[in-house]
């Protein structure tokens, strides 16, 4: 694995959370927030974290911030800061930059600046709610171009206790099975807690458990069309 370099500017609960993860993958990780409260918060997780102004010039050149492979700026409070702080970053020349959007207006200022790496964690988390709403055995997806996903659901009740061949997932329904994650159980705190793994490439003759998850690919019809036939 290749050892990056990635500073996370605004360590509100995305930012946190986004700094913490890419330390557990092994990042050497900076985080930077004006408020010394949030600082302290992820001290113990990051390489470094520093409470400084990151509209500021001055400041985030003390923390050699060209130098990083990545800087994620999750600053959520005020788009304005935001927008200093990513024209700063360009200014500096750094590398590659992550920017946090809230809004159709604010991703095309962003865009306009030069800004291609772009999230809005409002909007990602409004889909993935609305998913689960219409379709409660959707776990999880990714959405890809052209209207294709990549979906971790649950069983569908009808295709529990039938062999994986007999599904004829291709030529039935377009689509295509990528793997299936098992349910084990382990005690945590006296308590029985569910655990998915990976069963890697199910053979045809594999058959599924309606604890198991599939995880599928295709086009967003073709799913919706499995899940209606056989819920």
């Amino acid at each position: 694995m290749v050892h990056r370099k990635i500073a996370v500017i605004g360590i509100g609960r995305f930012g946190e959370s986004i700094a913490k993860n890419l330390s557990k993958k092994g990042a050497e990780v900076l985080a930077i927030d004006k408020l010394q409260e949030n600082i302290e918060r992820v001290s113990d997780d990051v390489s470094l974290a520093v409470a400084i102004d990151a509209t500021d010039k001055k400041a985030l050149l003390s923390q050699n911030i060209q130098e990083f492979d990545a800087v994620v700026v999750s600053i959520g409070e005020s788009f304005e800061q935001r927008l200093l702080c990513v024209a700063l970053l360009l200014d500096l020349g750094v590398k590659r930059i992550i920017a946090r959007f809230g809004g159709k207006s604010q991703r095309i200022i962003l865009e306009k600046l030069g800004v291609k790496d772009l999230w809005s964690p409002e909007e990602e988390v409004g889909a993935i709610v609305a998913e689960r709403l219409l379709n409660p055995s959707v776990v999880s997806y990714l959405q890809l171009p052209d209207d294709y996903r990549i979906v971790e659901m649950l069983t569908p009740k009808k295709v529990a206790g039938r062999m994986l061949g007999d599904l004829d997932l291709r030529d039935r329904y377009k689509l295509s099975l990528i793997t299936i994650k098992e349910e084990t159980t382990t005690k945590v705190n006296n308590m029985e807690m569910s655990i998915y793994h990976v069963a890697g490439v199910p053979d045809s003759k594999y058959v599924i458990k309606l604890t198991d998850r599939l995880v599928l690919f295709g086009k967003n019809k073709d799913i919706d069309r499995f899940i209606q036939i056989n819920e």
